[in-house]
C-alpha cells in the first residue's frame, strides 16, 4: 500500500482511534501538512487540527465527529494548511469508520490527498466565468451561445431584461417563440442552414420585447471548431435596430418628399421658360433648347438622389455608365441602338453627375441637329476606359454629314460644356473635326466624380 501511495504522488494515508484520539499517519501524511522532516510527528488529533487554518478546524473537527458517530458512511473534507514550502495548500480527507474487532475500538482509516492544484483550477476558471458575465452583460447587445446541435442554453442578462421572461424559459427551442409569428418559420430555416454548414447566421427578424411589443433586431452567429474541425459551440448576438428601421423609414419619406419637390420645381421652371415664346415665337427654338437642358438634370437629379432599397433604380445605379444611358435613352428606338455605350464604369455623385448631364445632352442635342444623328444612319460610339485615376469618355460620331474642318465659332452649349467640364469635374474636354465626324474625349479624374 506505501508503494502504491508514494506512487500516486501527494497522497498520504492515516488513522484515528476514536476512543483514545490517538492518531497513526505515514510521512507523506505529515508531509502535506508541512511537517518538516526529521521532526516528530504529533500523535492525537489535536496535534493535527493544530497544523489545519484556524477557520478550516472546527469543519474538519466537526466532519471527523460524524464519520466517527456513523452519521456519514464515508468521510470527505476540504481544509487549508501551510505546506511544507509555506506555500497555502488545500487538502482533501477521506476515510470511512472501521471495527477491528468483535466490540473493539472503532477506528476511522483514510487517505489524505493534496488538491491545490484542482482548487487554483477552479478559482481561475469561476474568474474567468465572472469576467464573462461581466464583459456579456455591460455590452447592450443580447448574447447568447448553444450546443453545436442548435440547443440554447446561455443568454446574457440583457436578453431577460429586453424579453422580460425569466431565467431558463427560453432555453432550447423557446427562443422560437419569442419572434414574430410571420418571420418565425424564415428565422428557423436560416438557423437550420447555419446548424447544417457552419456557415454564420445572420438575420433582421421582429423580437417580443417585455412591452408586448415586437422590434426589429439583427442576430448574428458564428461557430466555434475543435482542432478536427468539429463545431463545439455557436455563440450570438441579438442588436436591437427598431430605432434605426423607424429613422430609416423617416428618412426615406423626407427623401421622396424633397425629390417631389425639386422634380416640380424643374417642372416650373421649364414652364416659366417656354412661356413668353407665346409673345416671342422667335424666341422659341433657344427656349426649347434650355428646357431641354432643365430636363436633363431632372433625369439626373432623379438618379443620383440617395434611394432605399423600395426606390433604387433597377439598371445600374450611381454610375458613369447608367447615367449616360439614362440621358441618351430617347435618342434609341427599340432594337435599334443608335448611341452605343461600352467600356469601363466608376460610380458617380450628385454634383458630378449633374455635370455630366449637361455634357452628354450637349453633345447628344448637337449629333441630332447638325452630327451623325441628323440623318438616318448615322451612329455614336461611347468608349469608357478607366486608367492612371483618370476615366476618358471618347464619343465618336460616324455615319453623318461630311465635316468641313472646326467651326469658325462657338455656340452656347458648346461653351458651357467646356466651363462645366473644367469647373465641376476638373476635366480636359477635347474636340476633333475629323471628315467622317466629331470626336469629343473627356477625361475626368476619378476622385472628382464622387464629389
Amino acid at each position: 500500500m506505501r508503494l502504491a501511495l508514494d506512487a500516486a504522488g501527494g497522497v498520504g494515508a492515516w488513522e484515528l482511534d476514536v476512543a483514545t484520539d490517538w492518531l497513526s499517519a505515514d510521512e507523506s501524511f505529515w508531509s502535506l501538512h508541512g511537517l518538516q522532516k526529521g521532526r516528530d510527528a504529533p500523535g492525537n488529533l489535536q496535534g493535527l487540527l493544530a497544523m489545519v487554518m484556524a477557520d478550516d478546524r472546527e469543519l474538519l473537527a466537526t466532519a471527523l465527529r460524524a464519520a466517527a458517530d456513523r452519521k456519514v458512511e464515508r468521510l470527505r473534507c476540504e481544509y487549508r494548511v501551510v505546506g511544507a514550502d509555506g506555500e497555502l495548500a488545500w487538502l482533501l480527507l477521506r476515510g470511512r469508520m472501521r471495527t477491528l474487532e468483535e466490540g473493539g475500538t472503532g477506528r476511522l482509516i483514510g487517505v489524505a490527498v493534496d488538491v491545490t492544484e484542482q482548487h487554483q483550477t477552479e478559482m481561475a476558471l469561476r474568474a474567468s466565468e465572472e469576467r464573462f458575465e461581466a464583459i456579456t452583460n455591460s455590452v447592450d447587445q443580447m448574447i447568447w451561445s448553444t450546443r453545436p446541435d442548435g440547443f440554447h442554453d446561455y443568454y446574457n442578462q440583457r436578453w431577460y431584461e429586453f424579453t422580460g421572461m425569466e431565467v431558463g424559459t427560453t432555453d432550447g427551442e423557446a427562443w422560437n417563440g419569442m419572434f414574430h409569428p410571420d418571420d418565425q418559420e424564415r428565422a428557423w430555416e436560416r438557423w437550420r442552414h447555419s446548424l447544417e454548414t457552419g456557415e454564420p447566421y445572420h438575420i433582421e427578424y421582429r423580437l417580443r420585447h417585455h412591452s408586448g411589443n415586437y422590434r426589429w433586431v439583427i442576430g448574428r452567429a458564428k461557430c466555434v471548431r475543435d482542432g478536427e474541425g468539429r463545431i463545439v459551440r455557436w455563440y450570438g448576438t441579438c442588436t436591437d435596430i427598431d430605432d434605426l428601421k423607424e429613422a430609416e423609414a423617416q428618412r426615406e419619406l423626407i427623401a421622396r418628399e424633397l425629390s417631389h419637390r425639386i422634380r416640380n420645381i424643374f417642372a416650373v421652371v421649364s414652364s416659366l421658360v417656354m412661356l413668353p415664346t407665346r409673345d416671342q415665337p422667335e424666341a422659341r427654338p433657344f427656349a426649347v433648347s434650355v428646357q431641354a437642358r432643365i430636363q436633363a438634370l431632372a433625369s439626373a437629379h432623379e438618379y443620383v438622389r440617395p434611394h432605399s432599397a423600395l426606390s433604387a433604380p433597377e439598371d445600374d445605379s450611381h454610375t458613369v455608365k447608367g447615367l449616360m444611358q439614362l440621358l441618351v435613352s430617347p435618342y434609341n428606338a427599340p432594337g435599334r441602338g443608335r448611341i452605343v455605350i461600352e467600356g469601363d464604369d466608376q460610380p458617380i455623385g450628385t454634383q458630378a453627375a449633374t455635370a455630366m448631364a449637361l455634357i452628354i445632352h450637349e453633345l447628344a442635342t448637337n449629333a441630332v441637329k447638325y452630327g451623325a444623328l441628323s440623318g438616318d444612319g448615322g451612329l455614336v460610339a461611347v468608349d469608357c476606359s478607366d486608367a492612371d485615376k483618370h476615366l476618358t469618355i471618347r464619343w465618336r460620331e460616324t455615319g453623318g454629314p461630311p465635316v468641313d474642318g472646326t467651326p469658325t465659332r462657338k455656340g452656347f452649349g458648346t461653351t458651357l460644356s467646356e466651363r462645366v467640364a473644367s469647373t465641376q469635374l476638373g476635366a480636359t474636354l477635347t474636340r476633333e473635326w475629323l471628315a467622317e465626324g466629331l470626336v469629343v474625349v473627356l477625361v475626368i479624374p476619378v476622385s472628382r466624380l464622387l464629389t
